[in-house]
C-alpha cells in the first residue's frame, strides 16, 4: 500500500452522536469485539464510501471493514444523508461466498487501499488484509470482489431536487 498526505478524516464525515450509534451497531453485531477498534472500523468504512463516491474504477472492502459499511447502511437516514453530501449514492450489491471464486486478483486490497489514500484518507492496514485473515474477526462471512458476478460499489449522481413521493395515508 502506498503512502499520501493525510489530509480528510474520516470520523467528521458524521455527527458525533451518530458516529457513536453505527459504532455501537458494530459492537452490537460483535460481541467481544473492543470499542477502539469497533470505532477504527467505522473511520475505515467511511473513507472506503467517500473514496467510492468519487472512484473511476471499482472498489470493494475488506472483510473487516465491510462490516462497518454494513452497520453504515442499516442506519438509513444516515447513510442517505452522507451519501447525499458526498454526491453520490454507493449502493451495495452484496454477493454469496463461492468457495471455487477467485476473483480477487493479488492486488485488489492495494489498489482499493491506495485509492482511499491518495483520496487523502489514512489507512489502516491491519483492516485491509486478504479474506483469509481472521485476526479481526467480524461476522462479515465474506469479502467483497471485483468480479463479474458482483458490483458492490454502484454510484448514480444526485438527482435533480426531485419531490420524493407521498407516503400513503392509512393504517399500516
Amino acid at each position: 500500500m502506498s503512502t499520501a498526505t493525510v489530509t480528510r478524516d474520516a470520523r467528521a464525515l458524521l455527527l458525533p452522536e451518530d458516529f457513536e450509534a453505527v459504532t455501537a451497531t458494530v459492537l452490537d453485531n460483535n460481541p467481544g469485539l473492543r470499542r477502539g477498534v469497533a470505532e477504527r472500523i467505522i473511520e475505515q468504512a467511511l473513507a472506503f464510501v467517500a473514496t467510492a463516491a468519487d472512484a473511476k474504477e471499482a472498489m470493494a472492502p475488506s472483510r473487516v471493514v465491510d462490516e462497518g459499511w454494513h452497520a453504515l447502511i442499516l442506519h438509513t437516514r444516515l447513510y442517505e444523508a452522507l451519501c447525499r453530501r458526498l454526491g453520490r449514492f454507493v449502493h451495495h450489491a452484496p454477493e454469496r461466498p463461492e468457495s471455487t471464486r477467485d476473483s480477487y486478483g493479488p492486488d485488489w486490497l492495494t489498489r482499493t487501499a491506495d485509492a482511499i489514500a491518495a483520496a487523502g484518507f489514512q489507512i489502516d492496514a491491519d483492516l485491509w488484509r486478504g479474506p483469509e485473515d481472521d485476526t479481526i474477526q467480524v461476522r462479515a462471512p465474506a469479502q467483497h470482489s471485483p468480479g463479474p458476478n458482483c458490483a458492490p460499489i454502484v454510484t448514480h449522481p444526485e438527482p435533480k431536487k426531485a419531490s420524493p413521493a407521498p407516503f400513503p395515508t392509512g393504517t399500516v
